[in-house]
């Protein structure tokens, strides 16, 4: 019989439909045509992109030339832009602003490699350092109110037709939609009760162990409660924190140990599927550069960044667009099940997530 599970954070029933389920090699995904010209993100095309940003470098070389490990661009058809302010005015009844922010595109290595799984994890590592030092350059903007980086593997998922592996940041002057019913969820959770809601979480999870995908000393992996989506997971730091972009340098070994270990099993598991992940992170505010407080006054005890995959396996229809509700075939606790025992399953890690 389906189930409805609710999101304890945000409030979102599920409807887990496992009458529907597929073994994990029966889901179809579109074939992607064969890239065609330059690729213009591999070393020795950097005249191909807007002048770099930034950059990982050996040292010795120039910018905008050969020598890199990552490498920041501008992107070259943005979504908002980096020029002007933003000029909000009322037009009529309705609100309307400038479309001010920035979209930057992290390439994550010089070689054509396209999956993030493919990569080595001290590659993974520099990809993450590269990130956290853009982000802590777009929070002195005081335009901007929120940073959202992400990733879009594989055609389906908005990948477009260049396999390169890349993520994208964008600064936005507003905090998005899907984040601020996260920020409430936690901060109702912590007014109630006075513990962080994500931690509550990991402690349930660590307890009751059937979602626990992958776990270190620093991070744990696992298939949320009410997942949206089959094979959908969760990333977080163990220890609280609200701001992805303070993390201590062993927090960023850590945490490439289980990106690569994480993206390996959907790989495998999954045969190589799109998907998206995003970072949900806390939005800039007044301890960070002297920013109005606005109304996330406890943010830093109530919320947890966290890092959301979501492979691409199912379509969204009717029934989800008209009522909210997301349906997905595969249980939580049967996506975990399948992702523990793809590939090495040894603990690598710390800690049996068995």
């Amino acid at each position: 019989m389906p189930e409805l599970r609710k999101d304890p954070v945000i409030g979102r029933w599920v409807i887990i439909a496992t009458e529907r389920a597929k073994r994990p090699h029966d889901f179809v995904t579109m074939k992607e045509s064969i890239e065609q010209g330059v690729c213009p993100f591999c070393e020795g095309n950097e005249a191909n992109t807007p002048k770099e940003i930034g950059a990982i470098r050996n040292g010795g070389t120039a910018p905008n030339g050969p020598g890199w490990t990552v490498r920041v661009v501008p992107n070259l058809t943005p979504i908002l832009r980096i020029e002007g302010d933003l000029g909000r005015r009322g037009v009529g009844m309705y609100d309307v602003m400038n479309g001010v922010g920035a979209h930057e595109v992290i390439i994550e290595t010089p070689r054509h490699i396209a999956n993030i799984a493919d990569l080595a994890e001290d590659q993974i590592e520099n990809s993450i350092r590269a990130q956290v030092e853009r982000l802590l350059d777009l929070e002195k903007d005081y335009r901007f109110k929120y940073l959202l980086l992400f990733k879009n593997y594989g055609f389906q998922a908005g990948g477009g037709g260049i396999r390169h592996a890349r993520s994208q940041l964008i600064a936005t002057s507003v905090t998005p939609k899907r984040v601020k019913e996260e920020l409430l969820g936690a901060k109702q959770y912590y007014e109630f009760k006075e513990r962080c809601l994500y931690c509550d979480m990991i402690r349930q999870e660590l307890q009751n162990r059937e979602r626990i995908v992958a776990e270190n000393e620093e991070f744990i992996a696992w298939a949320p409660y009410a997942s949206r989506f089959p094979f959908e997971l969760c990333i977080l730091p163990k220890e609280h924190s609200c701001d992805f972009y303070l993390m201590r340098p062993e927090q960023v070994t850590r945490l490439a140990q289980i990106l690569k270990k994480v993206y390996s099993d959907i790989k495998e598991a999954l045969q190589d599927p799109p998907y998206n992940s995003v970072v949900h992170t806390a939005p800039l505010r007044c301890t960070r550069l002297n920013r109005k407080a606005g109304y996330w006054r406890t943010i830093e005890q109530d919320y947890h960044w966290h890092i959301e995959l979501m492979p691409r396996l199912t379509r969204v229809a009717g029934f989800e667009w008209g009522s909210g509700f997301y349906i997905n075939p595969v249980t939580p606790e049967q996506a975990a099940q399948v992702l523990r025992k793809t590939g090495n399953t040894s603990n690598i890690y710390g800690t049996t997530a068995s």
